[in-house]
C-alpha cells in the first residue's frame, strides 16, 4: 500500500501521536506500537499498554539517516558504513546517546537503538512527527509480535484506537540489533541481517 493511498490514516495517526497516544503501524518485518519517542509521558503510556518491564530500552524508527543520527552524542565510522548499507531496513544500530534522549529509551550502556525502515508508512510516519517513534512490537510483552493488523487488535483491544494496516506483513527474522561505539561493533541480536553481511559491508565487500 502506497502512503498516497492511505493519506487519511497516515494523518490519523499523526494526530494521535501528537495528543501523546499510542498507534499501531507496519514496519518491514512486524506491526509496531508506536508513540512520540521524545515524549516521556507517552513513553509511559506505551508501558503501560504493552506490559513491559522498565529498564528494558526501546527500539526507535526514524524517517532517515539524519533523524537517527540526531539521537546519538557521536556516530562512530563504523556505524555510518552500516547504515549506508542496510538502511532503509531491518539493521538498528545502538548508538551513544545524546542528552536529553528519555531515559526510558537508554540501555544500561548508555546507548539508543534507531533504525530507518525500509516501509513506507513507518517513514512517513516519522517525517509528518518530524522525529522518531517507538518500534517496539504491537503484542502485549511476552507474547508473539502481529504479522496481521487483526491480531495486533486482539492483542491490545481497544487500548490502541488508531491502527495503520497494510495487511500481511512479511515477518521473519526481526531486524538484527548491533551496537556501534569507540570500542567497535557488538551484535545484540540476530536478525535478518547476518554477521557475514556486516562483516562484509565493514570491510567493504558489499552490503545486502
Amino acid at each position: 500500500m502506497l502512503v498516497e493511498g492511505n493519506f487519511s490514516t497516515v494523518a490519523d495517526a499523526l494526530a494521535a501521536l501528537a495528543a501523546g497516544d499510542a498507534i499501531v503501524y507496519p514496519t518491514e518485518t512486524f506491526y509496531a506500537l508506536g508513540v512520540d519517542a521524545l515524549s516521556s509521558q507517552a513513553l509511559e503510556r506505551l508501558f503501560a499498554i504493552k506490559g513491559r518491564e522498565p529498564g528494558k530500552p526501546v527500539a526507535l524508527i526514524a524517517a532517515d539517516t539524519a533523524m537517527a543520527f540526531a539521537l546519538a552524542r557521536e556516530v562512530p565510522a563504523a556505524a555510518r558504513v552500516l547504515a549506508e548499507a542496510f538502511w532503509p531496513g531491518p539493521l538498528t544500530l545502538v548508538l551513544p546517546a545524546r542528552d536529553g534522549i528519555p531515559a526510558a529509551l537508554i540501555g544500561d550502556d548508555g546507548g539508543v537503538g534507531v533504525r530507518v525502515s525500509s516501509h513506507p508508512l513507518a517513514r512517513a510516519l516519522a517525517t509528518g512527527l518530524r522525529g522518531p517513534l517507538t518500534a517496539t512490537s504491537a503484542n502485549l510483552a511476552g507474547e508473539p509480535p502481529a504479522v496481521e493488523p487483526a491480531a495486533a487488535r486482539r492483542a491490545l483491544g481497544d487500548k490502541v484506537k488508531v491502527l495503520v494496516e497494510d495487511g500481511r506483513l512479511a515477518g521473519g527474522a526481526p531486524s538484527t540489533v548491533v551496537a556501534v561505539d569507540r570500542s567497535g561493533m557488538r551484535v545484540l541480536r540476530q536478525g535478518a541481517v547476518s554477521e557475514r553481511q556486516l562483516a562484509a559491508a565493514l570491510k567493504g565487500g558489499g552490503s545486502r
